[in-house]
């Protein structure tokens, strides 16, 4: 089901900034043979089926089952979700869910050193927001996925005494133990975000971007009556009420203008009643979860794709639609500027004004949308996910053929 997303600019001329840490270009067959790794445990918060999963599962999910396919025995270790069993065989990869949403972490700890999934040759991380400390327990090869800096998100989703805690541990007690661990993160403003707001050291952090999967395509034209489309967790970091806001300034101009929102969370209530406070309720359509053949088809009758997210590692559902041929308006964060080509393949905004703004200019001018929607095209061109999930195993690799 892809319309749980949390998540999905560059000139076509920029060369990819993907890290490549010192051993040979080559196919991931290749890197398999020479690297002696045969088995990797993938520590996450949470699996892809889980109901709150988003980009970030995606992207573990999309690595690891090419790893599977070219040989790799992968155990992924997650928390439990209700009503789905505790081992799991998806794609080649096997699946463990054990513990709950904060107990995941220790008890995935403590397995890991009794060695309880097995032998492995490899550990990778997955950072999102609370960490594994696996640079503590694990003196084998292994490495980290880190998409973002969650700073601007812990009072958004936690009481103001754990938010604390949580930002502390991020930023000021955890970064110390990963220095030498590589950390490989989606875009090149979030390595800066990460360098900048943790400390991490300029060596260590690799970027490696994420893929398109090949169902995202062309076919077809948008409605004729202008749609924008919100695509992720309604919850309130992803900055829905703050789009809701945009599109209604928006209407003054392109007076038929409307929303349609796939995703489901906590905040779909109250989203509700901001619509309904905003006297734009009839021009709202809250979708909640789809499935990936719907997904497709909202991108393609969608004018524009839209974000106001205060924070993300990627805009992966802006990345998916520009790869159906259609233009995005996001908020002007990190992630965000690397998923967007400015004014090539969509518009960055500061705030819900310069949203609005943005969303009359592609939405309001044909002309300008379709010369948009062909810069999505061209940009969205370069991402792979073969590509993402080779260069990924090369920095794994690379502590494998250093030790």
């Amino acid at each position: 089901m892809v319309g749980r997303y949390d998540f999905s600019g560059m000139t076509d001329d920029r060369p990819l900034h993907v890290s490549r840490p010192g051993l040979p270009v080559g196919g991931l067959g290749d890197l398999l043979a020479t690297s002696g790794i045969r088995r990797v445990h993938v520590l996450a918060w949470r699996d892809l089926d889980d109901p709150e999963a988003g980009g970030s599962e995606l992207h573990a999910h999309e690595v690891m089952r090419r790893w599977a396919a070219a040989g790799v025995e992968v155990t992924a270790r997650t928390s439990e979700v209700a009503g789905l069993p505790p081992d799991h065989v998806r794609d080649g990869y096997r699946v463990v869910r054990r513990a709950g949403r904060y107990g995941v972490f220790p008890a995935a700890v403590l397995a890991e050193v009794g060695r309880r999934h097995g032998p492995r040759d490899a550990v990778v991380e997955v950072w999102n927001g609370v960490p594994f400390l696996s640079p503590v327990w694990s003196r084998g090869p292994r490495m980290v996925f880190q998409h973002h800096h969650h700073g601007a998100m812990w009072p958004l989703v936690l009481p103001p005494l754990r938010a604390w805690f949580g930002s502390l541990l991020e930023r000021r007690l955890a970064p110390p133990f990963y220095r030498g661990t590589p950390i490989v993160t989606l875009s090149a403003s979030s390595r800066q975000d990460l360098l900048a707001n943790l400390g991490h050291r300029p060596e260590d952090v690799h970027v490696v971007e994420p893929g398109i999967h090949s169902r995202f395509r062309p076919d077809g034209e948008p409605e004729a009556v202008p749609l924008v489309l919100s695509v992720g967790r309604l919850m309130p970091s992803k900055g829905v009420d703050r789009l809701l806001e945009a599109v209604s300034l928006a209407r003054q101009s392109v007076h038929d203008l409307r929303l349609e929102i796939v995703g489901e969370g906590p905040e779909e209530g109250v989203l509700r009643q901001r619509a309904a406070d905003l006297g734009i309720s009839q021009a709202v359509r809250f979708r909640g979860r789809i499935d990936d053949q719907a997904l497709v088809s909202a991108y393609r009758r969608a004018t524009v794709v839209a974000s106001a997210s205060v924070s993300e590692g990627w805009g992966m559902t802006l990345t998916e639609a520009a790869a159906c041929g259609t233009p995005a308006v996001a908020s002007d964060i990190d992630g965000h500027r690397d998923a967007i080509q400015h004014g090539t393949s969509g518009l960055l905004a500061a705030d819900s004004a310069g949203i609005a703004a943005a969303l009359v200019e592609v939405a309001g001018n044909p002309a300008r949308r379709s010369e948009l929607a062909a810069g999505a095209i061209r940009m969205a061109a370069r991402f792979d996910w073969d590509r993402t999930a080779t260069e990924a195993f090369r920095v794994l690799a690379s502590r494998a053929d250093r030790r």
